[in-house]
């Protein structure tokens, strides 16, 4: 599935096997999509650029209408390597780990109940039960499809709550 700040962008389903990277998308929020993509659509780094041109390019970002999110399934599992030493620590977690897609809801604290849109739901839990959203990991963290089959029967289950750490 994908956050719903990435219902504007062009997507497709994940197959097993591909690796995948965390990219910002023009709507400014973190998702998967193919490296292939996210390497088409990469300014080019030189800064021969004029001052103005630089200027330009800030208020005229390059179209990334190439980069497609890539959706997955509650309950597939990914292999995330190379998971900064900082989000390890904080984690209990090794650098490369299994983990499990899944989508959270956060509390409203305003209202008492669980927030229906408008908040970034994607995240992974690891085998020690930890959850990261996919907005809190680095971007172009890369990562493996695994398996999809397992999640047919995760994808029934509605989606889980969990308590903000903030």
């Amino acid at each position: 599935m994908g956050d719903y700040s990435l219902l504007g962008v062009p997507n497709r389903l994940a197959v097993e096997g591909e690796q995948l990277v965390l990219h910002k998308f023009r709507t400014g929020s973190l998702g998967l999509a193919s490296p292939l993509d996210v390497d088409l659509v990469s300014p080019p780094t030189g800064r021969s650029r004029s001052f103005w041109a630089r200027v330009n390019l800030c208020f005229n970002p390059p179209e990334q209408s190439s980069v497609r999110t890539v959706c997955l399934p509650p309950g597939a599992q990914l292999g995330v390597e190379g998971i900064p030493a900082s989000l390890q620590m904080a984690l209990g977690v090794s650098p490369n780990e299994l983990v499990t897609f899944t989508q959270i809801t956060l509390p409203n604290s305003n209202f008492g109940q669980f927030e229906a849109s408008g908040s970034y739901r994607d995240a992974v839990r690891f085998k020690n039960g930890r959850e990261v959203r996919l907005q809190d990991l680095r971007e172009g963290q890369r990562m493996w499809v695994m398996d999809l089959a397992g999640a047919e029967a995760a994808g029934s289950e509605p989606v889980r709550e969990a308590i903000s750490q903030a």
